[in-house]
């Protein structure tokens, strides 16, 4: 674990391991850089460089004002600065994903190709919906296996089938932290919440354009087969705006796939030969 300061002074966690084709992870809303943690003994050849978020995990939490997309975008830019490389791959998941389309439409001349992990220009209400059910919530659980069992029966709900019990555990571990006296909390700042409020409260962008910079770019896309984030019908609107994009539907996951189901890794590691190329 590193860290560098962003220039508002917050203090940001990262992890750079490995070497070759730099990847950039941008985790998903409420997650942190363990997020990558299914997907990372899969991939050979490639510099794998993992931030929190401001407000998540390890990093600072200075307050919901700055937990935005675009101050998420510039933090991102910051750490490409702090380790002096001009250009990254990212990959993103959820939340990371609108970072990285605002990051080809804002910085694109930085970027070497993106992957999307469960994300699109389109976001479905009902995923909105249940992010706003959860988000900022104190966990109920009051042990790491309690909340296992509890997350494996909502994520059934939601779509996921065959995952090993250890996994529930290590995505719990991810999530929360243990306190001193007993208990979990949160592994994100609580406040996190009022953002998303303030953002749901406003006028919805147009988030096409921020898709469609991504054209010209090695794209790819993951999709979770029981997704309610990203609709079967707005990947296959993806699909006609950005023909050339690699897709990849990942049967028996919902929101998000952990990456590392064989249709996820075929897709990824083609990504990265293609830029390799």
């Amino acid at each position: 674990m590193e860290y560098f300061t962003a220039s508002d002074g917050t203090r940001l966690a990262y992890e750079d391991e490995g070497a070759g084709l730099p990847i950039l992870c941008l985790a998903g809303l409420t997650r942190n850089m363990r997020d990558f943690d299914f997907l990372a003994p899969h991939l050979e050849g490639v510099r794998l460089i993992r931030m929190d978020y401001r407000g998540r995990g390890k990093s600072d939490w200075p307050g919901p004002e700055t937990y935005t997309p675009e101050q998420e975008g510039a933090d991102a830019l910051a750490l490409m600065d702090h380790l002096e490389l001009e250009r990254v791959a990212i990959i993103g998941t959820s939340r990371g994903g609108l970072v990285a389309m605002g990051l080809a439409a804002l910085a694109r001349g930085r970027l070497l190709g993106v992957c999307l992990n469960d994300i699109g220009p389109e976001i479905s209400p009902e995923g909105i919906g249940a992010i706003l059910d959860y988000i900022g919530q104190p966990p109920v659980a009051r042990t790491f296996d309690e909340a296992a069992l509890l997350r494996a029966a909502y994520m059934q709900a939601a779509g996921f089938r065959d995952v090993a019990p250890e996994v529930w555990r290590r995505e719990v571990g991810f999530a929360f932290r243990e306190v001193e006296g007993g208990g979990l909390a949160l592994n994100y700042d609580a406040r996190l919440r009022e953002a998303v409020e303030a953002m749901v409260a406003a006028p919805a962008p147009d988030l096409w354009p921020f898709f469609r910079a991504l054209k010209g770019l090695p794209t790819a896309l993951i999709h979770g087969e029981f997704s309610n984030i990203l609709s079967a019908d707005t990947v296959a609107k993806m699909r006609a705006e950005h023909s050339e994009m690699r897709v990849a539907e990942v049967p028996g996951r919902g929101h998000v796939p952990f990456l590392d189901e064989p249709e996820s890794l075929s897709v990824i590691r083609a990504w990265i030969a293609e830029m390799c190329a």
